[in-house]
């Protein structure tokens, strides 16, 4: 008995559930377009991501965007992996680099290590390249000295307060002078404020 009743079941479902799947849109019959019917599952335009999924990743798609659009851009010279390098030691001084603060008058010390070997080598010249670069800036000023295991910074102005809540990273996020430099390592330029790169 039940066997006639499996098939019975099943033809009963068809029978209910086929006119709701052919509203559905989804109905592939033998007189459907189906290069209509994929180009309407295309996302348009304003369903196309915008971010890249990586910071590094859009840094550098930003940098050869530049470079395209640029009708001088010397591509004998251009050196996307020396950015890349850049990035990288960016990176590991952000995310990996141990960083003990103190209050100084008019603003404050900071003591930048790490027990890795190549982030040391980041946070030697990240620190002492900025220290240069950003002397004087907004009356500030800076001072960078290597130490045993990364270095050490000084950082003082007429708002100590300031530059306190900044902290060491938002220290070295001031000024626009990280773009220039990126450019200038993508086409294959020197800049004198870095240091192995």
């Amino acid at each position: 008995m039940s066997n006639k009743i499996a098939p019975l079941g099943a033809c009963l479902m068809f029978a209910l559930c086929g006119p709701l799947y052919a509203q559905s849109g989804h109905d592939h019959t033998a007189s459907m377009d189906h290069t209509a019917h994929m180009t309407a599952q295309k996302p348009t335009q304003a369903e196309v991501p915008t971010k890249s999924g990586q910071s590094a990743f859009g840094a550098i798609a930003e940098i050869v965007a530049i470079l395209r659009s640029d009708p001088d851009t010397d591509w004998g010279r251009v050196n996307i992996d020396a950015l890349r390098a850049h990035l990288v030691d960016m990176d590991a001084v952000t995310m990996r680099a141990r960083v003990v603060s103190s209050k100084v008058a008019g603003g404050a010390a900071f003591d930048v290590t790490s027990p890795d070997a190549d982030v040391v080598a980041a946070i030697r010249w990240m620190t002492l390249a900025h220290g240069k670069t950003m002397s004087e800036t907004d009356r500030m000023q800076f001072r960078a000295e290597k130490t045993a295991n990364g270095a050490h910074m000084v950082v003082t102005g007429p708002d100590g307060d300031m530059i306190r809540g900044l902290g060491f990273f938002g220290v070295m996020a001031l000024g626009n002078h990280h773009q220039a430099h990126h450019i200038a390592l993508a086409q294959g330029r020197s800049m004198g404020h870095s240091m192995g790169h």
